[in-house]
């Protein structure tokens, strides 16, 4: 892949909550209101772009590697990497090609930037990335490959990531940030949690929203945010949102969703 910028439009670049688990093709009992609204919104992410991608790229929470890695099968598996879950959580489906062309583009950019780099043929796609993907790209029909966080989860390290990567958005590649702004899962439906996760969202929706520059440093410095720790025991949720902001540029960022599940507050963000 690369292809001549000149033909093809600058894509955006989006860091999409994603849910818990199967959350909206199966029954959990979550607040229809709540699921119905980020559901909504995730439908018309894809729609909302002035051209269609020629592949995705995602960056999952759910995937740490020692450096960053990326999926190289042509047809890559599906990882029900939950459990506890009805039946039909392990029969949903989203049969998106991958893109080895697209994964050797990634390293190719890594490499460059004088980043490690690694492979995985194995690897399938994960809920972080086919729950979300199955609502945006229902017809599983662009080539997808997902890209890992790199283990250690320095926020710099992934800012740099994305920085990286921001020339695939000039070859029809649409990078998406797969994560969460709140991830404590001892605390969703804890009545406390709205206070605290509103109050760390709002942080967030600062710095995402903030001049480049700015941006980048505050989520450098994400810990020193009000209640950080509480929201984020472990940052990988958190992290995908580097990696699309190192990707963005110059591009300032608008917070695209806003809403809650089980009570804690939650963004979307989008870039360019």
């Amino acid at each position: 892949m690369p292809t001549d910028p000149s033909s093809t439009p600058r894509l955006p670049v989006v860091f999409i909550p994603h849910g818990g688990g199967p959350w909206p093709f199966v029954e959990l009992g979550l607040p229809k209101a709540e699921v119905q609204a980020l559901a909504a919104w995730l439908r018309q992410v894809g729609q909302q772009l002035a051209t269609r991608p020629k592949a995705l790229l995602v960056i999952s929470a759910h995937w740490e590697r020692p450096v960053a890695t990326v999926m190289t099968s042509a047809a890559p598996p599906l990882l029900y990497d939950y459990s506890g879950f009805p039946q039909e959580a392990y029969r949903i489906t989203w049969p998106a090609p991958g893109s080895p062309s697209l994964a050797a583009r990634v390293r190719e950019l890594l490499s460059a930037a004088g980043l490690p780099s690694a492979e995985d043929s194995a690897r399938g796609y994960d809920h972080g990335t086919f729950i979300p993907l199955k609502l945006m790209y229902p017809e599983a029909d662009i080539p997808c490959v997902q890209l890992s966080l790199k283990q250690g989860l320095d926020p710099a390290e992934h800012l740099a990531l994305g920085r990286a990567l921001a020339p695939l958005r000039d070859e029809g590649v649409f990078i998406i940030g797969s994560g969460m702004t709140f991830h404590n899962l001892r605390a969703f439906g804890d009545p406390r949690a709205h206070e605290v996760s509103a109050k760390f969202d709002a942080w967030v929706q600062d710095a995402a929203t903030a001049p480049a520059s700015v941006r980048d440093e505050m989520l450098r410095l994400w810990t020193q945010a009000p209640y950080a720790r509480l929201v984020h025991p472990r940052e990988e949720h958190l992290l995908p949102l580097m990696v699309a902001a190192g990707a963005a540029g110059e591009d300032r960022g608008t917070t695209a969703w806003s809403g809650s599940m089980m009570g804690a507050r939650l963004s979307g963000f989008r870039f360019g």
